[in-house]
C-alpha cells in the first residue's frame, strides 16, 4: 500500500485502498460496553418499557424478548444490563418505589399537620397516575406477583418496610399535633394503606374516577380525627 493511503473494508469484507479526504478523521467504533451516557440512557429506557410491560402482562407472561423488542435493543444487550428477568423486575420495582417516595417526601416538606401531609400525598398520587399510569398499574401488579413468587417477596420486603415507616411517621405527626387520638394509631395507619392500595388497584385506570375517589377520601378524613379537630 502506498504512503498516505488507508485501508478500509467494503460491506463484502474486501480491503480497498483510498485516501482520506482533507480534514477527515478515521473513527474507530468501540465494541463492548456502550459509553457511560448512552449506557445510562438505555438503562432508563429499558426500565420504563419493562414497567409498562410488567404492569400489563404481569411477571409470568412477560419475556425479556418482549421488553428488548419494545425498547429497541437486542436480547443480548438487555442481558448486559440485567442478568435475568427477575433482576430486571426487581430493578423496575426499586426505580418505581424511588420515584414514588421521592415525590411523596418532596410533597410533605413544610406541611406541619397530618391532614396537610395526607392531602399532599393524595394529590401527588393522582398527578403521578395522570403523568404515567404504568406506575400505579405496576405497583398493583407487584402485589399479585409477589403472592405467586415467594423469592420475589423477600426481595421487595425492604421497600415495604420503608413504606410502612413513612406512613407511621405521618400518623405520629398527627398524634403529636393532637389531630389523631393515640389509641387510634392502628386505625388511621390501616386506613392510609387501604386507601393507597385502592387508588392503585381499583381506580388508577380512570383519572376522572380516581380524582372523584380522592375527593371522597379527603371528605372522610375528619372521621379519623380526634373529637373537636377540624380540617383546616
Amino acid at each position: 500500500m502506498t504512503a498516505g493511503k488507508v485501508a478500509r473494508r467494503t460491506d463484502a469484507g474486501r480491503k480497498v485502498s483510498g485516501r482520506p479526504s482533507d480534514g477527515a478523521k478515521v473513527v474507530e467504533r468501540r465494541l463492548g460496553r456502550p459509553p457511560d451516557t448512552d449506557s445510562a440512557d438505555t438503562r432508563r429506557v429499558i426500565l420504563r418499557i419493562a414497567r409498562e410491560t410488567f404492569s400489563v402482562l404481569g411477571y409470568e407472561m412477560t419475556t425479556n424478548r418482549d421488553i428488548a423488542t419494545r425498547a429497541g435493543v437486542t436480547p443480548g444487550a438487555l442481558y448486559h444490563y440485567f442478568g435475568s428477568k427477575l433482576d430486571l423486575y426487581l430493578a423496575v420495582h426499586e426505580a418505581t418505589q424511588e420515584l414514588v417516595y421521592s415525590r411523596f417526601t418532596e410533597a410533605i416538606v413544610g406541611r406541619g399537620t397530618f391532614v396537610e401531609q395526607f392531602d399532599a400525598i393524595l394529590d401527588v398520587a393522582h398527578e403521578l397516575n395522570k403523568t404515567d399510569p404504568s406506575v400505579a398499574r405496576f405497583l398493583g401488579a407487584v402485589r399479585v406477583d409477589t403472592r405467586r413468587h415467594p423469592e420475589m417477596r423477600a426481595s421487595v420486603a425492604p421497600r415495604s418496610r420503608q413504606r410502612e415507616t413513612f406512613f407511621a411517621d405521618m400518623v405520629e405527626l398527627g398524634v403529636s399535633t393532637g389531630e389523631i387520638a393515640a389509641e387510634r394509631r392502628p386505625i388511621v395507619f390501616a386506613f392510609i394503606l387501604t386507601v393507597l392500595v385502592g387508588l392503585t388497584d381499583a381506580v388508577s385506570d380512570d383519572p376522572k374516577v380516581q380524582s372523584q375517589a380522592i375527593a371522597g377520601i379527603k371528605d372522610a378524613v375528619p372521621g379519623l380525627l380526634a373529637p373537636g379537630v377540624r380540617r383546616r
